[in-house]
């Protein structure tokens, strides 16, 4: 690591970054014409001293940063185009089951995808994005900083040198594929954070992709509660607001709804259960949906079944202020329409009676799912999304529940054989 420059002395360099204003320069960016009060002049200035470096350097990879000092060691921020990716990262990802022979953890087979269907889905509708700062070492030896003062420097680094992926991989991955395909031209003018950490250690690198994987997984209702308002997330926060068994009943920060809150769904329960009834698969996000005209077909849907329904018409006709602990206990013990996999049932038999081309449910045969008794003791649901447990922790309450496919299935057939629908 070279803190040098053989033009200027670094002292001059501090000393004209401090009479000039240079640093405000350098942390100018033209964002907004009212934020930006440096004058040409001063631009000018900052221009025709900076340009000499990159002119030394213009055969290696040169780029402005920012240093600081974090956990003991030296890190630096700085922005790199997405074509100088290619040549400039590399993953090194473990294979086989030898964990020492990479320093990242084996890749998630379509995680890359993800992020790149995300980028291109959301660049083609003109929409913002944005991907998280990637984390890379390097050996303190293989580049040169030249120091400027105040924190800021510039990173040459040559052309051999590769960095190293501590965090990120997916991501350089999407980024490198997409910059090399027919649709480069939707990320070929962006920039991407990388953060680097001079390190050479092989166990310390991997020490530190230990250490940044330690983060909490964000629980699905949160990621879909912060969601953009479209698809199946604009539906979903729509019913939350206009659905009275919803209303105030929706937990939409964590994985499962606490009773002593008063809670009986989740945000995730109810976005699976929209996808069940548009498409038949709790997975599609519903991104080709008008979000006003499904909702409002829904709700009124919705609305008529809940308050027809006898398991239900309580529950939503008694706001959360009203309703007790012990009734929401008592409603998610008792009905099945108070677990995800009962809303799951009832999605998927709603997407039989919705007529997609005229945006409507039918009535009638609403009518008749909501004359149905959802309780776990129907027989209805026995041997499918209901099991009789042999022994049972409590003997009062002998029912599990089952999830599966396979089950659910059963006793969507179950009740359209009922009610004569098929």
């Amino acid at each position: 690591m070279v803190f040098t420059d053989a033009t200027v002395h670094k002292g001059c360099i501090s000393c004209l970054l401090t009479s000039t204003n240079l640093y405000g320069i350098y942390m100018a960016q033209p964002i907004e014409d009212g934020n930006n009060s440096i004058s040409p002049q001063i631009k000018a200035q900052f221009s025709s001293f900076i340009e000499p470096f990159f002119s030394q350097y213009h055969r290696d990879r040169c780029y402005p940063g920012l240093i600081f000092q974090q956990g003991k060691r030296t890190m630096l921020q700085i922005n790199v185009p997405a074509s100088d990716f290619s040549g400039l990262l590399q993953a090194k990802p473990s294979t086989g089951n030898d964990p020492d022979s990479g320093k990242n953890r084996p890749e998630v087979k379509g995680h890359a995808d993800e992020i790149k269907k995300y980028i291109v889905d959301r660049s083609r509708k003109e929409k913002p994005w944005i991907v998280g700062t990637l984390t890379a070492n390097v050996a303190p030896k293989d580049i040169t900083i030249l120091e400027l003062g105040r924190g800021i420097c510039l990173v040459v680094i040559r052309r051999g040198v590769k960095l190293d992926i501590t965090d990120g991989q997916h991501r350089k991955r999407a980024i490198h594929e997409l910059i090399e395909s027919t649709e480069s031209h939707l990320i070929s003018n962006d920039d991407f954070a990388i953060t680097l950490v001079l390190e050479g250690d092989f166990q310390q690198c991997q020490a530190d992709f230990r250490d940044m994987a330690q983060t909490k997984q964000l629980d699905k209702s949160l990621l879909l509660s912060f969601g953009e308002f479209s698809g199946r997330v604009g539906i979903t926060k729509e019913l939350i607001k206009r659905v009275p068994m919803f209303q105030g009943k929706t937990e939409k920060i964590k994985s499962s709804p606490a009773t002593k809150q008063k809670l009986i769904y989740t945000t995730n329960f109810i976005a699976r259960f929209v996808s069940c009834i548009f498409t038949n698969d709790p997975g599609n996000q519903l991104r080709d949906y008008d979000v006003y005209q499904a909702s409002d077909a829904l709700v009124i849907c919705l609305n008529k079944f809940f308050s027809e329904c006898s398991n239900t018409e309580y529950i939503a006709d008694t706001t959360v202020e009203e309703i007790t602990t012990d009734e929401v206990n008592a409603f998610k013990e008792d009905c099945i329409l108070g677990i995800s996999v009962g809303l799951e049932v009832l999605g998927r038999l709603l997407h039989y009676i919705y007529d997609p081309e005229n945006n409507y449910f039918n009535e009638e045969k609403i009518s008749q799912l909501a004359q149905l008794d959802w309780s776990r003791e129907n027989q209805l649901w026995k041997d499918n999304v209901i099991r009789i447990d042999a022994q049972p922790k409590n003997p009062d309450k002998p029912y599990r529940i089952s999830a599966t496919v396979s089950a659910v299935t059963d006793a969507v057939k179950t009740v359209k054989i009922t009610l004569g629908w098929i």
